[in-house]
């Protein structure tokens, strides 16, 4: 068995090996800001935040959203009705989208339902309908007759409905770690091709706003009670948004375009429970492999999509680690500030944007941030920029320190 990753004789840790890029035939995403990739650019070129005052729930947090408008009134079709809930409508209405639904169809077509992986990414896939499940308790304790549906009350729920939406019949799989959740799906994609377990993946992930995540990241003070701003000087929090995104990875068998993934690096601190390492060692450690992964050197990277979330700690520790590793050049930012912090979606919807940032040749600011905090470096730009991305990076880091950085560029140049 090849192992990519592995330790010589002298106990040092050895570099990944290059992989072979993977062409994205097609992406799409569905966030605050609208159903689709277009939407998104259109808000990132204007610099509008597509956050808005909490509506979610009964009695809603004072906080701001990025809620998508949408979703209450999709209808799942009456073949997947069985399936309905809040996360699996939003599932259903990204991937009608950009016409990724029938991409994929035309990829089954060509490898086979058996030979198309499905990889998703989520942190509390359909939790939504079992808290209204628990709030409605009939006298004898059991949940309420009209949602009493096992497809829904799993965390599987999000995979096994989209495998289905889709008729595949190759792997399913949910990754589920946290914020980073929707990023790890590309590297776990890669190494299924890789390996020729699939010709093909769909990867991408989905979280809706839940009482669960709005009230525990509150109870961890992490809420911020306007809308966020990612390495201002006074962040005070994050925004919860909810979205939906995806990704269709095949090999590269021609001499065709589009933007392809080149490398991924995945780590994990076990530091803290919901704090990074103060230094940032595994997310430099993921940095690393990435780059590894994808031949490339910090100085050749064009953008980054940072994880910035608005945190103290987490903004803190990623602004150190981009000002130690790349040029004065190199342009930075964060769209938390547009669609919010979409938790198991978020590594998905902020690589749809990074590969809009190649595929346009715009490089979005960050939205909201008046005065950068003292420890930025001159990366990490509040301007958007026009200008030739060949290669983007994107980072997504989850509790428990789950990294998972993405390296994404205009072509399989090299």
């Amino acid at each position: 068995m090849l192992v990519e990753n592995h330790t010589e004789a002298t106990g040092q840790r050895a570099a990944p090996r290059r992989i072979a890029p993977l062409r994205i035939t097609a992406y799409t995403t569905t966030t605050a800001a609208g159903t689709g990739k277009e939407p998104l650019l259109a808000a990132l070129r204007a610099g509008v935040s597509a956050l808005r005052e909490n509506d979610f729930g009964a009695a809603p947090l004072k906080t701001w959203i990025g809620r998508v408008a949408d979703v209450e009134s999709t209808a799942l079709p009456q073949s997947l009705a069985g399936w309905d809930c809040r996360n699996n409508r939003l599932a259903w209405l990204g991937l009608l989208a950009d016409d990724f639904i029938d991409a994929v169809h035309a990829a089954r077509q060509r490898h086979g339902p058996a030979r198309v992986a499905l990889v998703l990414g989520t942190s509390t896939s359909s939790i939504g309908a079992t808290e209204d499940a628990y709030r409605s308790l009939d006298a004898e304790g059991r949940f309420p007759a009209n949602n009493r549906n096992p497809l829904v009350h799993t965390p599987h729920s999000l995979a096994n409905f989209v495998h289905a939406a889709l008729a595949l019949e190759g792997p399913c799989v949910t990754v589920s770690t946290a914020c980073s959740s929707s990023a790890k799906v590309f590297a776990t994609a890669e190494r299924m091709l890789r390996l020729g377990l699939v010709d093909a993946a769909i990867v991408g992930g989905v979280d809706t706003l839940c009482g669960s995540v709005l009230f525990g990241f509150n109870a961890l003070q992490l809420i911020s009670p306007a809308p966020c701003r990612p390495f201002d000087a006074e962040r005070d929090g994050i925004s919860i948004g909810e979205a939906a995104g995806f990704a269709l990875l095949e090999r590269i068998t021609d001499a065709g375009e589009g933007p392809v993934l080149l490398g991924y690096g995945e780590s994990s601190d076990a530091h803290h429970m919901s704090t990074p390492h103060p230094l940032g060692l595994g997310a430099e450690l993921a940095l690393d492999d990435a780059l590894a992964r994808a031949a490339l050197d910090a100085s050749e990277i064009d953008h980054i999509n940072l994880h910035g979330t608005a945190s103290a700690k987490n903004d803190e520790v990623e602004a150190a680690l981009v000002a130690r590793r790349f040029p004065a050049r190199t342009h930075a930012s964060s769209t938390k500030g547009f669609t919010g912090h979409t938790l198991g979606a978020a590594g998905i919807v902020e690589a749809a944007a990074s590969l809009l940032a190649i595929e346009h040749g715009f490089m979005p600011g960050t939205v909201n941030t008046r005065t950068l905090d003292g420890g930025c470096g001159p990366q990490i730009r509040i301007t958007s920029a026009s200008a030739a991305v060949r290669f983007a990076l994107s980072n997504s880091f989850g509790f428990g320190g789950n990294n998972c950085v993405l390296v994404f560029g205009a072509g399989a140049q090299r």
